[in-house]
C-alpha cells in the first residue's frame, strides 16, 4: 500500500471566519499546529465540513496554501477538488497538485460505470500524489464495489477511498476483500462506528477537531489495547450522538468548540446553515465542557488563548 503514512487520523479543518465574514487564516494556522502536536496523520481541506459550498475559489485557494505551508511536509495535506463539473474538478486538482498537496480527493456523481470511469481517468491523468475517492450517500450504499474493485486495478492514481454510505462498516469489510487489502481505506461521517471501523481494517478515520482524543483512541486501539480504546471512544459517545445528527449542526458545534479552545477567533458559520438555536447552544456548551474535562483527565487539554477561553465567553 502506497499510503502507509496515512495510517490513524486524518483531520478534515473547519473554515474559521472573522467577525466580518473574512476566512480566518490566522486561527486556521492556530488549529493546523494544535494538530500536528497532538499527532495528527494528515489533513483533508476544503471539504464538506468547511462549508466548501460557500467559498469563493480564491477562498478555497487561500486555505489549501495556509495549510500546506504550515504543514511544510510533515504530513501529508489532501486538497479536495470536489466540483460540479469535470471540467472544474480537473481545474482545482491542478492547482491543489501545483499548490503542494500530498493528494486529492473528489466526490464524484455517478450515473452509470462508463461515466464514473471517464471522470475518474480524467483526474488521474493529472499525476496526483494520490487520488482518493469520496463514496458519499446518506442515503444508500453508495458506489458498486465491483467498480470500485475494477478501477483500483486499472488506475495506479487510485489509492484510497473515503467510504460514507449506509451502513459504513460492511462496505469497509466488501472493498477491503474485493482489493485484497491493498486499497487504502478511510471512514469519515461514520466515525460514531469508529471501533467498527477499526476492527473492519480500516487505515485511517476522517473527522473534525477532538484531535487528542481520537488519537488516544487510535493509538490504543493500535497497540493491541482495544478494551481501553472502546472504554475511552464510549465517553465520547453523547458529544458524538448530538453533533452527527446533521452536517450543519457538526459545523456549529465544533466551530463553537474550537473557539471554545481558544483556536479560533470566533465560532462564526456562514449562511445557509440549519439555525443553532438556544437549545442546541445549552446541549453543545454542556457536551464542550465534557471534552474539555476529558482532554483534561488525559492530560491532552487544547492550549487556551485570548480567542475563546474558558470563562465561557463566545464571541460569534
Amino acid at each position: 500500500m502506497a499510503l502507509d503514512s496515512l495510517t490513524g487520523i486524518v483531520t478534515v479543518l473547519n473554515t474559521p471566519f472573522t467577525a466580518d465574514d473574512r476566512v480566518d487564516l490566522e486561527s486556521l494556522s492556530a488549529h493546523v499546529a494544535y494538530a500536528l502536536e497532538a499527532g495528527v496523520a494528515g489533513f483533508l481541506v476544503p471539504a464538506l465540513a468547511s462549508e466548501v459550498a460557500k467559498l469563493t475559489e480564491a477562498e478555497r485557494e487561500a486555505l489549501v496554501r495556509q495549510v500546506v505551508t504550515d504543514v511544510a511536509g510533515r504530513v501529508p495535506v489532501i486538497g479536495g477538488a470536489s466540483a460540479e463539473t469535470r471540467e472544474n474538478r480537473v481545474r482545482l486538482a491542478t492547482r491543489w497538485i501545483e499548490v503542494g498537496c500530498a493528494g486529492v480527493l473528489v466526490n464524484l456523481p455517478y450515473v452509470d460505470d462508463a461515466q464514473y470511469e471517464a471522470d475518474v481517468r480524467a483526474l488521474a491523468a493529472l499525476n496526483p500524489g494520490f487520488l482518493m475517492l469520496q463514496d458519499w450517500d446518506f442515503g444508500g450504499y453508495g458506489l458498486p464495489v465491483p467498480l470500485i474493485a475494477r478501477l483500483f486495478a486499472e488506475i495506479d492514481a487510485l489509492q484510497s477511498l473515503k467510504i460514507e454510505v449506509v451502513p459504513a462498516g460492511v462496505k469497509y469489510t466488501e472493498v477491503h476483500h474485493a482489493t485484497g487489502g491493498r486499497l487504502h481505506l478511510a471512514g469519515g461521517w461514520a466515525v460514531s462506528q469508529m471501533i467498527e471501523a477499526l476492527d473492519r481494517g480500516v487505515h485511517a478515520m476522517m473527522p473534525t477537531a477532538l484531535h487528542r482524543v481520537y488519537i488516544q483512541i487510535d493509538r490504543l486501539y493500535r497497540g493491541g489495547d482495544r478494551e481501553a480504546a472502546v472504554a475511552l471512544f464510549q465517553q465520547l459517545l453523547p458529544v458524538l450522538a448530538f453533533s452527527n445528527q446533521h452536517l450543519d449542526i457538526s459545523v456549529h458545534f465544533f466551530k463553537r468548540l474550537l473557539h471554545r479552545q481558544g483556536l479560533y477567533a470566533t465560532a462564526r458559520v456562514r449562511e445557509p446553515i440549519l439555525p443553532f438555536d438556544t437549545y442546541h447552544t445549552r446541549i453543545a456548551d454542556e457536551l464542550i465542557e465534557r471534552v474539555i474535562a476529558l482532554e483534561d483527565r488525559l492530560g491532552t487539554s487544547a492550549p487556551v488563548s485570548g480567542r475563546g477561553g474558558r470563562d465561557g465567553s463566545l464571541s460569534e
